[in-house]
């Protein structure tokens, strides 16, 4: 069975995690059937700050604007059933924690969790207060999943865009996908 994704693009630094994401899930197009993306206006912003364009228009997904709750996402109905959300400010974590739906990436991310279905949230930002630890406890105690984006060193990556590439490729892992990334004693 194919996907149905939503990545939820917040704020925080770590355009390039979205982006790495979106170019694998092009290289992955055979595991799934649609990739609805919505994106904060911070989320914009700091994509031509940290990539340098937006580039993310040229991507072959279904954008949509953050408060369009008629997304069909917006809604338990259209199966939607794995959402990232990366990377993801610690105001949107909590707003995520609490239920409190007033866009498309928090509505979406309630809706995946009241379905039982795979929420994975990147958080990008450090250090953690008590306040932030508590939130993403609430995430996990409801059925998501936290992932920090804390990239990791033993497959030796030589740039940033494979430093980065760590976490994308935990994050596929996590969501179920079949990809090609570096296994630990394999």
């Amino acid at each position: 069975m194919k996907r149905k994704v939503i990545l939820g693009i917040g704020g925080s630094s770590g355009s390039i995690y979205a982006k790495l994401l979106m170019d694998q899930l092009l290289l992955l197009e055979d595991q799934w059937d649609k990739v609805g993306v919505v994106m904060s206006e911070n989320a914009k912003i700091n994509w031509k700050i940290e990539i340098g364009k937006k580039s993310y228009k040229k991507y072959p997904f279904d954008f949509y604007e953050k408060n369009d709750f008629y997304a069909p996402f917006a809604s338990g109905s259209a199966k939607y059933d794995t959402m990232f959300v990366c990377p993801c400010s610690m105001g949107l974590l909590s707003r995520i924690a609490t239920g409190h739906s007033n866009d498309l990436i928090t509505r979406s991310a309630d809706v995946v969790l009241k379905e039982r279905r795979k929420l994975i949230v990147v958080p990008r930002e450090m250090p953690y207060n008590l306040i932030h630890i508590e939130n993403m406890k609430q995430i996990t105690l409801a059925g998501g999943i936290i992932c920090p984006a804390t990239p990791s060193f033993y497959s030796q990556p030589k740039t940033i865009k494979e430093l980065a590439g760590t976490v994308v490729s935990r994050l596929l892992d996590l969501a179920g996908f079949e990809n090609d990334s570096f296994r630990w004693s394999e």
